[in-house]
């Protein structure tokens, strides 16, 4: 069987399986030379190996750092291992250490869980670590709510128009947030398209997000929107918002402005399948290479 097949293979596995199986990990924010561990735990104590990638910040590609059984010693790729110790405290969970964080350590970090190195590996979401550089402030958010463009859908049908309310939280550091939309109170997700990461402005980070309504939810004086953006700091998770009563004044948008904004959004889209694209054939092939070097060890 050709390599290419057999990665191939290991994806179709990857892919159909993923979802059977409950990660948990935690983003953390640390200052440099600190020792850090990164714990991970799954819910099927029938996955007994369990291995390790890191994504470095900015990188689309994965290292490799090591693997373990619950019952034998971890194993660590070669020359890492002066930076990175693996332990396993069970048969669903597991530890790695970081003997001391640099800049360079920042970036996500996975743990993956099978039966054996030949069998498909079920991955968590990561754990994003952040080493904070020491000539940058840590930064709170500011949010702020556009309107939608006056000329957005002007020339569809009354079925087809759509409105679209822009959310930018800006100058904040790091870059641990989520944003939320809320509607009258209520949370809303269905229309809610937000950068898959965010985008670094000078010394600071600015991120984006869209909610997409009809226009007949808009033109509804009564309705008022709230944007929600929650900002890890390291130690509390800080909360920052913006609301946008209809009927209200502010928070205009200039054509110009939305222009920018939509393009900029459409970037992230293809960057989010790149990396999509990139990181799946990563891990089949570091599956596979998991799988030969079990092999030679038998």
């Amino acid at each position: 069987m050709s390599t290419l097949l057999k990665i191939k293979k290991v994806l179709f596995c990857f892919t159909a399986e993923v979802s059977a199986v409950t990660f948990q990990q935690s983003p953390q924010v640390v200052k440099e030379k600190t020792e850090v561990q990164i714990n991970c735990s799954h819910d099927d104590a029938n996955l007994p190996l369990m291995s390790w990638y890191q994504q470095r910040k900015g990188s689309l590609s994965m290292t490799f750092l090591g693997f373990g059984y619950a019952t034998a010693e971890p194993t660590n790729e070669g020359r890492l291992e002066e930076q990175f110790q693996l332990r396993r405290q069970s048969m669903t969970a597991g530890t790695l250490t970081v003997h001391s964080a640099n800049l360079s350590h920042s970036g996500v970090y996975y743990c993956a869980a099978s039966t054996h190195s030949t069998q498909p590996a079920y991955f968590g979401k990561g754990t994003k670590l952040t080493v904070l550089d020491p000539d940058r402030q840590i930064t709170p958010p500011k949010v702020k709510i556009f309107r939608p463009s006056p000329k957005e859908c002007k020339n569809q049908k009354e079925e087809q128009r759509k409105k679209t309310l822009v959310c930018v939280a800006s100058d904040f550091y790091p870059d641990h947030v989520t944003v939320s939309w809320k509607l009258n109170g209520e949370d809303v997700s269905t229309g809610v398209a937000t950068d898959s990461a965010a985008t670094p402005v000078d010394k600071s980070y600015r991120i984006t997000s869209r909610l997409k309504i009809s226009a007949t939810l808009w033109e509804n004086q009564d309705n008022s929107f709230v944007c929600i953006v929650s900002f890890f700091d390291g130690d509390t998770t800080i909360y920052r918002n913006d609301t946008l009563d209809v009927k209200g004044k502010g928070g205009g948008i200039t054509r110009g402005e939305y222009l920018n904004i939509t393009q900029g959004a459409k970037l992230s889209y293809v960057v989010v399948i790149i990396k999509s694209c990139v990181y799946g054939l990563f891990v089949g092939f570091l599956v596979w290479k998991l799988q030969g070097s079990s092999g030679k060890h038998k």
